[in-house]
Formats: structure tokens, C-alpha cells, sequence
């Protein structure tokens, strides 16, 4: 029974989730509040279980973390005008309000007190912000690596954390983020090519990246 109650509240959320991981090129509809509100309720429809140190220390790293992708996305789109970083800052701010989720739901501290870009409590994140955001002022190149660099280093940390979770509201969120972060890495990879780039990964394995970058994107359906 807890299996399948995982399975079907994916089959719900997952579309909501990844709705905007489907385009490289084309603005996501601003649909923010409805997704917020339609993820609320299905990971609310998941039981409340004990949480550990590890889970608690995943959920605010991961608050924080997702909100910088979000952050940096939104200043290079500010800066080069491409859209793919709109599009996947828009996806980003549905991945750090899913997370915000599971902290309300479980009555812990939120990180994110205030919610300006660049701005974090975590001082190595907020040290990261301005180290990718320098990188990224290179070049459109440059800036497109870095994009690949954040989704790499999402790919690894969600991992890592899942493997000290057995809460299923977690792992049905984690499992969703992961899933946009290898087609956010998709993407990233793809304009890196159109723009006689190449990439390296970082953090996750170079099999591991392999295989998700010659794979196609993934609907997130079970």
C-alpha cells in the first residue's frame, strides 16, 4: 500500500511539477499559483512520518539550493535575453516552493527569509551565487555552462539526500526534481552544443551524465 500510494500521487503531481521542463525555446506560461496550490494538496495527501537530522538537513539545503538556480537563471536572463533561463527559472521556483512545501507541512524553520535574488543564509550558497554569476558574465558560452554546472550539482545533492530518506512525500519530491534537473541538464547541454561549446560534469559521473544527456527528455509519467 505504500508503494502504491507513492505511485499514484506521482502520477498526479508530475505533470504539474515538470510542466515547464518541456520547452528550451518557448516563455512557460506563468501558472505559479495554481502549480503551488495543486502540489500543496498532493503532498499533503502523502502521511506525515518522522523526520531524521539527515532529512531535515537535505530539505533546507535543498530550499536554498534550488532557489539559487532560480536566482542565477534569472540574471542571466536579465542579462543575455535567452530563454531558455526564464524558462528554467520559472521551473526552479516550482522546485524551491515544492520543497517549502514539505518544510510547512512539517512545521521546520524556512531558510529563505528574504527572498531576493542573491540573497541566502547559507554563506557558502550565497558565495556560489556570486562566483557563477561572474562565471556566466564571460559570455552567453560561458553562461550556458554554468546553467549545466548548477543542474549537475542538483543532479548529485538530491541523490545524496534520497539516500538518507525513507519519508514519502520526500522521496516523491526529490524523485520529481530530479527528473526536471537531468532534462534542465537536457537543455543546458543541447545550447552548449548550438553554441560550439562542450561540457564536463562536475559532480555526478561522466556514465551518469552520458546517459542522460544522449537520452531523451522525460515526460515524468511512471
Amino acid at each position: 500500500m505504500k508503494k502504491l500510494s507513492i505511485i499514484f500521487a506521482m502520477f498526479l503531481f508530475t505533470a504539474i511539477l515538470m510542466g515547464c521542463d518541456n520547452s528550451d525555446d518557448v516563455a512557460a506560461p506563468d501558472n505559479s499559483s495554481s502549480v503551488l496550490y495543486d502540489m500543496q494538496g498532493t503532498i499533503d495527501s502523502l502521511p506525515m512520518e518522522d523526520l531524521s537530522e539527515a532529512e531535515i538537513e537535505g530539505l533546507t539545503i535543498m530550499r536554498e539550493e534550488e532557489k539559487l538556480a532560480r536566482d542565477v537563471y534569472i540574471y542571466f536572463y536579465n542579462k543575455y535575453g535567452m530563454r531558455i533561463f526564464n524558462n528554467i527559472s520559472n521551473s526552479e521556483e516550482k522546485h524551491t516552493s515544492a520543497i517549502k512545501a514539505l518544510l510547512d507541512k512539517y512545521s521546520l524553520e524556512d531558510p529563505v527569509i528574504d527572498d531576493t535574488p542573491g540573497v541566502f543564509q547559507n554563506e557558502d550558497l550565497g558565495a556560489l551565487y556570486t562566483q557563477l554569476t561572474a562565471a556566466g558574465d564571460a559570455s552567453l558560452l560561458e553562461a550556458l555552462k554554468v546553467g549545466a554546472t548548477i543542474e549537475d550539482l542538483d543532479i548529485k545533492d538530491l541523490m545524496d539526500y534520497e539516500d538518507e530518506v525513507d519519508n514519502q512525500d520526500i522521496i516523491f519530491v526529490y524523485d520529481n526534481l530530479t527528473r526536471g534537473s537531468r532534462n534542465h541538464l537536457r537543455s543546458y547541454y543541447s545550447q552548449i552544443l548550438n553554441n560550439g561549446g562542450t561540457y564536463d560534469p562536475q559532480y555526478i559521473s561522466q556514465e551518469l551524465f552520458d546517459y542522460i544527456v544522449n537520452s531523451p527528455k522525460e515526460t515524468g509519467r511512471p
